[in-house]
């Protein structure tokens, strides 16, 4: 049995924020809590987009300062627990990635697995209600927007999307940000690299139906972000497409 962890609590973002978006960002965080020990076969895969999705804590925290908007960002790894997944999900915890087992991983039992439901899964979705909760209190159409970034290259293969409008519901939203991000030059397609509609947009899903509040999750290509600067410059260019979408709630 693996020792309770040590977590922090989730990341929040201007709690009292009146701009119409409320943005999440899942996989935010490489960080793998104490006591779990990261090998040195084990730390490289941390910084890979198996552990983190790169640059999307960036852009994240970069639109919540423009737009005034609530935030919520997890602060352990996605290979620690995935925050984007059910918790019945197979894919809650990896045990592996591309045929390598992580060290932290192996001796998971289900009463650990449980800790980490408790330690980092909850806290994060009681922070996403209880941040939604409060915006939708305000007056304004509000927008749920779960922001992800996606490896160029994904088992030997070359993906030439560039950004990814992802959804299982309100697809008339998704096709107008969709079209706006094709407009300024980004190769924009709907539920790629992944779809929405096969599970993978948990957290939105999750917190938008159950609060009956229009959401989406936005996926960026991570050579588009990969530095600070870069997902800043990005983020600055989503801002009124963003916008044009709370327009259309009217």
């Amino acid at each position: 049995m693996q020792p309770a962890l040590s977590v922090a609590p989730p990341e929040l973002l201007r709690p009292s924020g009146r701009g119409p978006l409320v943005l999440t960002c899942e996989h935010a965080s490489a960080e793998v809590p104490a006591p779990l020990r990261v090998s040195d076969a084990d730390r490289p895969w941390l910084q890979t987009h198996w552990g983190v999705d790169i640059g999307a804590a960036d852009v994240t925290r970069w639109l919540s300062a423009a737009l005034d908007a609530p935030a919520v960002l997890g602060v352990a790894s996605r290979l620690v627990l995935d925050l984007n997944r059910a918790p019945g999900d197979p894919t809650l915890v990896r045990t592996e990635v591309e045929g390598h087992p992580l060290g932290f991983n192996t001796s998971l039992d289900e009463t650990a697995r449980q800790d980490r439901l408790e330690r980092i899964h909850t806290p994060y979705h009681a922070a996403v209600e209880a941040q939604l909760r409060a915006r939708q209190a305000r007056p304004g159409p509000v927008l749920l927007l779960s922001i992800h970034s996606f490896t160029p290259t994904y088992l030997g293969a070359r993906r030439d999307v560039e950004l990814g409008v992802l959804f299982d519901d309100h697809e008339g939203l998704a096709r107008g940000l969709a079209q706006d991000l094709a407009a300024l030059g980004w190769d924009t397609r709907l539920n790629e690299p992944w779809s929405g509609r096969e599970g993978l947009i948990y957290a939105a899903s999750r917190h938008g139906r159950a609060q009956g509040c229009p959401y989406l999750e936005l996926e960026l290509r991570q050579d588009l972000i990969a530095t600070r600067a870069d997902a800043e410059a990005v983020a600055e260019r989503l801002v009124q497409p963003l916008l044009r979408v709370v327009d259309a709630l009217g």
